[in-house]
């Protein structure tokens, strides 16, 4: 069954991009960092096994909250996003992050993390604000977000082979979301 999981507002969500597959059957999927969204719950009425994580205490407050009034259950950690020893090394068939890593300091170390969760070739989905979204004559490419290039390198550097790309919304002459599918490679 394909979970109702968003990437942000006024674009497609997974019912129509099918970036994360299937996930009845109990299959663990990790919302690494609680979305606005609270995609874990998405997670857990399509029948997998759902994990929120999150360094704010209040969002998993918030998590388990809805989680009880939608009657379902997600496994709760309040850690840092890179902090994932909690979770058993290749567990994971899907990890998505919905506008939750812009302010990842180590990202290299949070890349490697996820590498560890996930089972070999499963999706690891990234939506964040596209970084031309921001563009201005007073804020040019590359001094503000992470750069198209730099996720890129940075995915390839832990392992990740990124096979689709979207670019989505509209934000003036550019788009406002950035969308990336990268799937573990190695063991």
């Amino acid at each position: 069954m394909v979970a109702d999981i968003s990437y942000g507002a006024g674009i497609p969500g997974d019912a129509e991009l099918r970036l994360c597959g299937d996930l009845s059957g109990g299959k663990r999927a990790l919302e690494l960092g609680v979305s606005d969204w609270f995609n874990s719950i998405a997670f857990a009425r399509a029948g997998a096994k759902a994990i929120a994580v999150d360094p704010d205490a209040a969002k998993i407050s918030e998590m388990r909250r809805r989680a009880d009034d939608a009657e379902v259950t997600v496994q709760c950690h309040v850690a840092d996003l890179a902090d994932l020893g909690e979770i058993t090394s290749g567990t994971c068939q899907v990890v998505v992050a919905a506008h939750t890593l812009a302010d990842v300091d180590d990202l290299g170390r949070l890349l490697r993390q996820v590498h560890r969760v996930l089972e070999p070739s499963m999706p690891f989905v990234i939506s964040l604000d596209h970084p031309f979204s921001t563009v201005t004559d007073t804020t040019p490419y590359g001094t503000g977000a992470r750069t198209v290039a730099s996720w890129f390198t940075a995915l390839s550097r832990a392992n990740f082979r990124v096979d689709q790309v979207h670019e989505l919304g509209a934000s003036g002459n550019a788009p406002s979301t950035l969308l990336l599918r990268a799937r573990k490679e190695g063991s």
